[in-house]
């Protein structure tokens, strides 16, 4: 019998099968050569079933129904995807054995695991875990392909996961909207989150600005060079005890009272896992996360130009090495690195650099790099993402950059002034970057960005040019100037910060080798925390003001609301980090996934029973949200805040109404309400689909939402019957058209894209 190999994706899966079967048929929905059939998931084929299947009473949101807590989790098929998932059914029964395909890390462990709970399968399952989709890594992955076992503990975190997110989020959101009649989304990951936005806003509002003066006086010595210094002492709030210092050395004459000279080296900054290069495209091109992550998608498993992009490793493995060295050979004769290639030396990429080999913090997948593959028709964002990751790995082929670091201690009328200059030797790596030079992780110029407080900084004063004093020598202070400046608040979060933030769990931590101890505690995972800040965009928690995240009235008031209820913990970045922590210890084999979900289900308990002696939040708490479009009123910003979207978000529907019983679509017009037609599909959203004048829209408009699907379409006047069943199932019934040689053919219309509803023909 043949082997079915099962991609989490169809272009992965036609990758897979242009390598190991590229004579296979293409049957559509899969390809089948001799011995193998190749067919795929489309992401989530499955999810967790909502309340309601457990039991009819959850169908209505009431406090007193309160916790679910399932004994057994139940799985439901995502009803626009079962044709595939029954297609995958059909291929396994004629199947002697599985390849579990799906991406090589948590969330791909679980798509197939799915799979194959809800089906049944018992075959005997192999496992491809590649990091890129170059047919020379499937081909030796294949060549090396592991048994499913050996992943029993990545499927038992990534259960609990989803189970826990399950609990919290259904739960949490039920409880606080039925209590206080308001949709109020509630998640494990992102309810934390949003608390590390309220409290860093209430750090800028509570922000008292002080005033306070730098005096820099400017130094020359005979035969010497003329040079800056900075007055050494307590900060000066007064400005007459400032100006009668800069009085007193102006003009006189000092000395030398210490000079150092140190060579120094800077190292490449590490390779990128995906939340630094989250972070440095928000940084240089005001990407958000989730378009980097989309882009960086893109040129993996589009174009196949770099390894697999969700890793949360910056270091490879000894067997990456040679790979390394490969790709620099590939790109020599690149128009654009071809240059830097022939500049580049092997030997600094070798096992023993622990900057860029260290075995030991590489878990899942190594850090991202570029492939053998020459890149062809790149969009602009996607050619700025892949130069970005080029660069860095070229960086590592080439030495350090060398300085010598000039320390001055200055002393005139027995004040004192420090210089430091930070004096180029040679450029190394920085060559790369000669005119644009990246704000990078643990850089100076990062560090001085995230200074909060206004504090003097050590100003170095870079430069190429020679640098010397002479100790002996007098020194005389031809000026001294006064600057007034002001402590600045805390700036507010970009995207880039908050992922920072996130890894961190919440902690400001400079210190590299502790950042990276911390990322097995961070908020989520590299793969999740983008969907984390749309969502929390999506639910009206938070808005965009450029590149700053500013959290709304709903948003502010929600965190008030759960941290009044005595369940900090919920809001609490360092405890949700340890709560990831453990799903990380899980996967390692390290950890219980029972003892996990026993201790989600205590909490959940607590959660309902705090909320439940909580006073109701007066009337004009929230910010009513403004009507969708002109005669679609009522639309509501919430779900019932899963991590990732998915069965979670649907429940929104289900909720009350503020203020009011929820309004049914035969009233709509008695009521003056819109009709709702059903839950918006674009994932992750939740909103409503409302009827307008010109089409069905959703209520999450104004948060982002793209998705609308016009009343004329495709030659036809389309009916809220159809529009019910493409939000629905994804396509409608059979219907008659005729085609442009008059001919009548029959066609089913089908939601091309669920993020913006665009649809098309397929004909039947």
């Amino acid at each position: 019998m043949k082997t079915l190999v099962i991609a989490e994706k169809p272009d992965m899966g036609r990758n897979i099968a242009a390598v190991i079967e590229p004579k296979a048929q293409n049957k559509r929905s899969y390809l089948e050569g001799e011995n193998y059939i190749i067919t795929w998931a489309i992401g989530h084929l499955i999810g967790l079933a909502e309340p309601d299947l457990y039991d009819e009473k959850y169908k209505k949101w009431r406090f007193g129904d309160l916790p679910i807590i399932p004994d057994d989790f139940k799985l439901l098929p995502n009803p626009r995807t079962k044709d595939q998932l029954q297609v995958i059914a059909d291929l396994a029964a004629r199947s002697g054995d599985l390849v579990n395909a799906c991406d090589a890390g948590r969330e791909g462990q679980h798509i197939f695991s799915l799979i194959v709970r809800h089906l049944g399968l018992r075959h005997p399952v192999k496992r491809l875990w590649i990091s890129d989709l170059t047919a020379e890594t499937i081909r030796k992955g294949f060549d090396q392909l592991k048994d499913n076992t050996e992943y029993a503990n990545l499927t038992q975190a990534a259960r609990a996961r989803s189970e826990a997110d399950w609990l919290i989020g259904m739960n949490g959101s039920r409880a606080f909207t039925t209590k206080h009649n308001e949709l109020l989304s509630v998640g494990r990951v992102q309810t934390p989150v949003l608390a590390l936005i309220y409290d860093r806003q209430k750090q800028i509002e509570s922000f008292d600005s002080l005033k306070f003066y730098e005096i820099t006086g400017m130094f020359e010595q005979d035969g010497g060079i003329a040079y800056k210094g900075n007055w050494q002492g307590d900060r000066l709030t007064d400005p007459e005890k400032a100006k009668a210092i800069a009085d007193k050395v102006r003009g006189k004459t000092g000395a030398i009272a210490s000079y150092e000279v140190k060579d120094t080296k800077e190292y490449p900054f590490k390779l990128y896992d995906l939340t630094l290069l989250q972070r440095e495209a928000n940084g240089k091109f005001s990407f958000s996360a989730k378009k980097t992550l989309d882009v960086a998608q893109a040129l993996y498993e589009k174009h196949k130009v770099i390894s697999y992009p969700r890793t949360n490793s910056n270091y490879v493995n000894a067997e990456n090495i040679p790979e390394m060295h490969k790709i620099l050979d590939a790109m020599r004769n690149s128009p654009d690195y071809g240059e830097f290639v022939n500049g580049a030396n092997k030997r600094f990429v070798h096992a023993n650099n622990k900057n860029v080999c260290n075995p030991a913090k590489v878990e899942d997948h190594h850090a991202i790099m570029p492939t053998m593959r020459k890149p062809q028709g790149l969009s602009p964002d996607e050619r700025k993402l892949y130069d970005l990751i080029v660069k860095r790995f070229l960086s590592h082929f080439y030495p350090a950059a060398e300085y010598k670091v000039h320390t001055v201690l200055t002393e005139v009328e027995k004040e004192t002034f420090k210089t430091t200059v930070k004096q180029l030797l040679s450029l190394g790596w920085k060559i790369i970057y000669a005119g644009d030079a990246p704000a990078s992780k643990g850089s100076a110029k990062e560090k001085s960005k995230d200074k909060d407080d206004g504090a003097a900084e050590e100003e170095e004063q870079e430069t190429d040019a020679p640098f010397e004093v002479d100790p002996q020598k007098p020194v005389v202070c031809a000026d001294a100037e006064v600057k007034e400046k002001e402590t600045q608040p805390p700036k507010p979060y970009t995207e880039g910060t908050l992922l920072k933030a996130m890894e961190s769990a919440g902690k400001q931590i400079e210190d590299e080798e502790l950042r990276d101890a911390m990322k097995d505690s961070g908020l989520g995972t590299p793969a999740t925390r983008a969907a984390t800040i749309e969502r929390l965009k999506q639910v009206g928690y938070v808005d965009m003001q450029g590149k700053r995240i500013v959290i709304t009235p709903k948003g502010r008031t929600a965190i008030e609301l759960i941290r009044g209820a005595g369940v900090e913990l919920l809001t609490s970045p360092e405890m949700t980090g340890h709560w990831e922590r453990r799903l990380t210890e899980i996967a390692r084999g390290q950890a219980s996934a029972d003892v996990f979900m026993g201790n989600v289900k205590k909490f959940t308990r607590l959660i309902i029973d705090k909320v439940n002696v909580q006073r109701p939040a007066a009337r004009n708490a929230f910010a009513r949200p403004e009507p969708p479009a002109k005669g679609a009123r009522g639309g509501k910003k919430a779900s019932d805040g899963g991590e990732s979207g998915g069965s979670v978000a649907v429940a929104a529907k289900k909720a009350p109404a503020k203020r009011k019983a929820p309004v049914k679509a035969s009233s709509a017009e008695q009521s003056g309400e819109p009709a709702v037609i059903g839950v918006c599909p674009s994932p992750g959203c939740g909103g409503s689909i409302f009827m307008g004048r010109k089409g069905y829209g959703c209520s999450h408009y104004k948060t982002g939402c793209k998705f609308v699907i016009w009343k004329e379409s495709l030659g036809r006047t389309l009916t809220d019957a159809m529009v019910k069943s493409l939000i629905g199932k994804g396509q409608t019934g059979k219907l008659k058209f005729a085609g442009n040689d008059g001919e009548a053919f029959e066609a089913k219309i089908v939601l091309k894209d669920d993020r913006t509803g665009e649809l098309a023909l397929e004909r039947v």
